[in-house]
Order: structure tokens, then sequence, then C-alpha cells
């Protein structure tokens, strides 16, 4: 008897805890009926207790399956908004996390740390990261050298330190009918070793430098302190933004779920242009704190004002809709604090909105009209 565990069931099963624990439902069964039903119907199903960016061109070890780095199974996704991957919290609850560990700080020179910051800004691990859980995670890593030959992780120890690449080159092993094989190399950038600290499991690959090099490594309490809870925080943050949306209402808990984890923070100062009238659209954005001014250019280098947004507003989608240039500027009036969702994500979450997004747009088109 074959009592193996069939691929994704865990996931499937933790998804569908998480769903029941947020929606309390009575009956069970009826509820559970029509999860597994609308799942199945769903054309890209994907609901998540906790989401982090663990896909990067450079990044993470391999698929232990199809023995290739897990972001290129089917091909790097240029241009596209990484695919996220759950995590499992088996030992680490970042909502009973109080934070009052002391934080964890390694000295470095201006250079080092002007290095380390130019290491992390393209890892998606850290997309969702502010810039003050930035800076905490340059103060937490600190710096390894290597020799070429030497092991930085072994295949099946116990996760330590997740990696960041500053110099040198390291090959990526797995066995494969007992013989070593490589299986990706990478070359003076990205990261490795966050899976074994986010699943709570053994290392799966070997990582040895393939010549002499340096590493920031950052420790596993670090890692989960500042990465899993910031992800938790700005999922928990996110929910609730959305949930005061109009337009979402229409969406499933589980779709909101995913449209909170795909948005991005960003911020801006006073008089800051948001959008540009005319420019071409790279997504939609929610308003967190602060107001915006809506201006339309009339010509003549003339600007008039035609409305302002405030906190729990969103703005930027009509662009997306009818697939045209921005109609309107939007400006920060005042220090402002935004969710952005790139075109991609808008495209493939936002499709149970569009019909209520399309109606919306008459209030766009009347601002526009009243510039001409």
């Amino acid at each position: 008897m074959d009592l193996r565990i069939p691929q994704g069931l865990g996931e499937l099963l933790r998804d569908f805890t998480v769903a029941v624990l947020r929606e309390k439902p009575d009956p069970l069964v009826d509820f559970a009926a029509d999860y597994f039903a609308k799942l199945r119907t769903t054309s890209k199903p994907k609901s998540v207790p906790m989401y982090i960016i663990v896909d990067d061109d450079q990044a993470g070890e391999p698929d232990p399956t199809t023995l290739k780095p897990k972001n290129n199974a089917n091909g790097p996704a240029k241009g596209k908004y990484a695919r996220r991957t759950s995590v499992s919290a088996e030992r680490y609850d970042p909502e009973a996390d109080d934070g009052d560990e002391e934080k964890v700080v390694h000295d470095k020179s201006e250079g080092q740390k002007s290095r380390l910051s130019q290491a992390i800004a393209p890892i998606l691990l850290f997309k969702s990261l502010d810039s003050e859980q930035l800076t905490d995670v340059v103060d937490a890593m600190f710096e390894r050298r290597v020799q070429s030959g030497e092991v930085v992780i072994r295949l099946g120890d116990d996760g330590d330190n997740f990696y960041v690449i500053d110099t040198g080159i390291y090959s990526v092993r797995v066995e494969v009918d007992g013989q070593e094989k490589t299986v990706h190399t990478f070359d003076n950038k990205g990261s490795f070793g966050e899976l074994a600290l986010m699943y709570n499991m053994p290392r799966s690959a070997t990582i040895m430098a393939e010549t002499e090099g340096t590493l920031w490594a950052m420790d596993r309490a670090s890692f989960r302190r500042i990465v899993l809870k910031a992800a938790f925080k700005k999922r928990k943050m996110y929910e609730e933004l959305l949930e005061n949306v109009p337009m979402l209402k229409t969406l499933e808990s589980y779709e909101r779920m995913n449209v909170a984890d795909a948005l991005q923070t960003k911020t801006f100062a006073d008089n800051d242009v948001i959008i540009q009238q005319g420019a071409e659209a790279d997504g939609m954005y929610f308003l967190e704190n602060g107001s915006v001014r809506i201006t339309i250019n009339k010509g003549g280098g003339e600007e008039q004002q035609v409305g302002k947004l405030a906190k729990g507003k969103y703005f930027g989608e009509l662009a997306l809709i009818e697939n045209k240039p921005r109609s309107a500027n939007v400006i920060a009036d005042g220090k402002v604090k935004v969710a952005f969702l790139q075109r991609e994500s808008f495209e493939r979450l936002l499709g149970p909105c569009l019909d209520l997004m399309k109606r919306n747009s008459d209030v766009y088109k009347s601002y526009a009209n009243k510039g001409k």
C-alpha cells in the first residue's frame, strides 16, 4: 500500500483550516462544501495563511522534486510579479510575538552598509519591508568570508542562517541516484537559505563556494523576527484596509487575502507626483494615510484641481481598465503612504471587481471633462 502524502495536500488542508478559523462557520460541513466547490471552479485559487515573496531570479535552493531552482521550474517570470509561497510557522507565531527581544546589531562601516543595502535591494523577499525594517536587516547581518571549496550549507543540516551574496560564485548541489549533481550556480549575486528557516525543515541542497567570496548572513531568530513578523503585520494591516474599500466587497475573503498579499507600501512627500497625466499605467493605489489632490493639465502650463481623496480611497484603476494613459495627475497633499498594486497583480486578482470599477470610472471621466 502506498501511504505517501499526495503533493499539495498539506497546503490544501492548511488553507482550509485558516479559512475555518477566520470565518467560524456553522454548520461546518456546508461551509466545507462551498469552500471546495469554489476552489475547484476558481481558475487561480490560492489562499494561504501568510505570504512572503520567496521567488527571485537569483534566490533560493532548488525544488527537491524537479531539481531545478524553485523560481525557474517553469521558466523565469520576467516582467511579472513573482509567485508567492505560503510560510509555515510551526514553531513561530508572529501574532504571539511581543517583539520584546533585543535587536541584533553587528557593527559595519559605512562602505559595508552601502554594499549590503545594494545587495538586498533586488531581493523580493525584502520588498514588503519598510525603511526601518530594512535598516534592521542591514544591522542584523554579519559578514562571512569563504574560501574556494568551502561548504556554506550542507544538505540535510538544520537551518541556522539566511545568506545574501556580496561576491563570489556558489554552486547548488543535490543528490541524484546517489550522485551529487550541480543544479544551479549563483554568480556574484542572489540569496539562499530561506527555505529551512521558513518551513522549519532541513537544508534541501548543498551550497558550495566555487571561488573565494563574501556573504552576508542573518541568524534564524532575526530572520523570523524581521521578515516573517513584518509579513504577518503587513498582511493584517492591508486586509483591514481592503475590507473598507466598497469596490472589493464583491471579492471572497480569500480573494481579498491574495490582493492584500500583492500590495507594496510606498511613501511620498508633500507635492510629490504619484501619477502623472499622460504616463503609462503601471498599477493602482490605495491610500493608507494622508490625502492627495487630483489635477488636470489644461494646456499652456495651466493646471486645475478637480478633486481630492483621503485615507481609504483608491485611484489609478481607470487607465488599467481602459488600457489608456493616465487621465489626470495625482499629487501628494502632505506626507502620503499608499499601498500599490502592480498592473500584473491587478489583472490577475481583481477580475471580479472590474464591472464595478468601470462604473466608478465615470468619476474620473467627469474630472477630465471639467478640465476641458
